[in-house]
């Protein structure tokens, strides 16, 4: 039987086969060059990668980047040690405040008294009561124990507080 003869058998114009075949080959030819132009790429950047580096200097660049790892933990530590003193630090100052300024004395004529409360994070604190007269200043201090005082406390001391606490708004 001769060759021409199977591609009659087929019911297709061996015409078509032959174009359908160079189609096939005209798209894997097109593939096998990009992925030449993939390959040659790849290669530029390796070769830019490992230019001038052999495997010493590589060692040495991973090393050194380890190094740096290793004391930027180390600093790390130290500001979140920091950060903890400081915190602790802030808790234990004076953060509340109150200031309250009257006249002790009605006809002596301007606010110049006035009763000042510091309070930290717990609301422990003082509070100073200055009262202002025709004979002197005179300086009163009483102690706050968790936002409580066991000593009686005067209407502007207590609204001092109240304001350190944040019961009521400066005026």
């Amino acid at each position: 039987m001769d060759e021409s003869m199977i591609y009659y058998n087929l019911g297709i114009d061996p015409i078509f086969i032959i174009i359908f075949q160079a189609v096939i080959t005209l798209i894997l030819l097109v593939v096998v060059i990009i992925g030449a132009v993939q390959m040659r790429r790849l290669y530029r950047r390796y070769d830019l990668f490992m230019r001038g580096k052999d495997a010493e200097t590589l060692e040495d660049i991973i090393i050194g980047q380890m190094d740096e790892l290793t004391d930027l933990r180390a600093q790390d530590r130290a500001n979140k040690d920091s950060i903890r003193v400081a915190n602790k630090n802030s808790r234990a100052s004076f953060q509340k405040f109150g200031i309250v300024k009257y006249n002790a004395f009605k006809g002596m004529g301007g606010n110049l008294s006035f009763a000042l409360a510091l309070l930290d994070y717990t609301n422990t604190g003082f509070i100073i009561n200055s009262v202002h007269s025709r004979e002197g200043c005179y300086l009163y201090l009483k102690e706050i124990d968790r936002g409580e005082t066991e000593i009686a406390l005067g209407a502007e001391e207590k609204e001092a507080l109240e304001q350190a606490l944040g019961y009521i708004e400066r005026v």
